[in-house]
């Protein structure tokens, strides 16, 4: 299934996209894509359903945040071995794992804003992995049991904030608007391998990164069990599970957003985001 949350900020309402494409309401069926859908047993509901009984929705709405409260969006450093070396980093022996601010979540065209002062924002395509039951030290085998789905992650990094500021990663990946999701929110049920996805990105339309997750250092697996160690995550929780090469920092020379550029990604089976990207104006957020 392909779960979404569509309509203008703040005002989101619960949908799936049927096999044809068609954007159908599901708002008969759930209060909203919330902790009790995305467990086993509201899972279970939805698809039972046939979408063609769910009435069809019209026009070309916004696409929000496909899960309705996001607790925790942890990521995952390095976990890419060229990545690694293009960022001149040590593979790491355990997973690298840091905290981006949930304010910076959006929906995945909304636009991506330049932050003041910022000199050297950057893109990443990640694969999301979205939690559906709560995991507290849970095995490696018994990990994905805990996962609801799968989305598209631009995990955007602002790199002078991350490395000239102290050296926290958190002030360099928490920026409003860095963390679009979407946009959808894929089951498990369709997407059984979380390991053979193609990930791609584009800046107007130059194509910087084009990885595969069976690349990826520490799998989903792994991640879970591993991060479940160190804090209990919760239904639509988000893990992004680390970029492929092609940043803008491993260019040479490095590139870096401009108001003006267009990002386009995806993730095969989870659908496509654009960015436009613009600059900062005032202190408001006003995406």
């Amino acid at each position: 299934m392909k779960l979404v949350r569509y309509g203008a900020l703040g005002r989101e309402k619960p949908g799936l996209v049927d096999e044809a494409g068609t954007l159908r309401d599901l708002s008969s069926v759930i209060d909203d894509v919330d902790a009790k859908a995305l467990g086993r047993e509201g899972r279970a509901r939805i698809a039972e359903i046939d979408p063609k009984t769910l009435p069809t929705v019209a026009g070309q709405p916004r696409f929000g945040v496909p899960m309705a409260h996001v607790s925790k969006m942890i990521c995952v450093g390095m976990n890419y071995a060229e990545h690694a070396a293009e960022t001149n980093a040590q593979v790491p022996e355990q997973p690298v794992i840091f905290m981006k601010a949930t304010s910076a979540i959006i929906g995945p065209n909304d636009d991506v804003v330049i932050p003041q002062d910022s000199i050297k924002t950057d893109w990443e395509v990640e694969l999301g992995v979205v939690i559906g039951e709560t995991a507290r030290s849970v095995t490696v085998e018994n990990a994905l049991a805990h996962v609801a789905g799968y989305l598209v992650v631009n995990d955007l990094s602002e790199r002078a904030f991350q490395f000239d500021h102290g050296g926290q990663w958190v002030k360099g990946k928490s920026a409003d608007t860095f963390g679009p999701l979407g946009p959808w929110l894929v089951t498990t049920d369709e997407i059984t391998d979380p390991q053979n996805l193609h990930l791609w990105l584009e800046v107007n339309g130059h194509r910087y990164q084009n990885g595969h997750t069976r690349t990826m250092i520490f799998n989903v697996a792994q991640l879970v069990s591993h991060i479940s160690r160190y804090m209990t995550l919760l239904p639509g929780d988000v893990i992004s599970t680390g970029t492929p090469s092609g940043v803008g920092l491993g260019q040479k020379p490095p590139v870096y957003l401009r108001p003006g550029d267009v990002i386009e990604l995806g993730i095969d089976g989870l659908g496509r985001q654009r960015q436009q990207v613009r600059a900062h104006i005032g202190d408001e957020r006003t995406t």
